[in-house]
């Protein structure tokens, strides 16, 4: 039996930085994938409540970094779409975005490395949840 793949993974590096952000910032995070252009397709880091997701978006997974409660990762339902068929990897290097993630004032920015499933994680895929 195919254990369950997952849609959204994180690296060491993005691990650790969420781990001082969920230090520095004393409340749990989340992150929104959006649809939009260059660094409006960037995945935002928000604290939870700050972003209020809707019916108009899936929830990809939760994120296990290390931080006390895990970290769930939301995206919009279009963007779902054609990301659908795609693990996604969170990860962070140097430099700043644009836009309103949190991570901004660190000096380092999230940013999504991406892989198509296999056929096998494919059929293995959990359903997604929309907000």
């Amino acid at each position: 039996m195919i254990a369950m793949a997952q849609r959204v993974d994180v690296s060491e590096d993005a691990a650790a930085l969420l781990r001082r952000l969920r230090e520095d910032h004393g409340q749990p995070l989340m992150f929104h994938q959006s649809g939009g252009c260059c660094d409006g397709s960037a995945p935002m880091c928000y604290t939870q409540g700050t972003f209020m997701t809707g019916p108009a978006d899936v929830l990809l997974g939760e994120l296990e970094p290390g931080t006390p409660e895990p970290v769930p990762v939301w995206i919009s339902k279009a963007q779902f779409e054609y990301w659908s068929h795609t693990h996604i990897t969170i990860d962070v290097v140097e430099g700043r975005g644009a836009g309103f993630s949190i991570e901004g004032p660190t000096g380092n920015r999230f940013v999504i490395r991406s892989r198509l499933f296999s056929d096998e994680e494919t059929e293995a895929l959990e359903p997604v949840t929309t907000g």
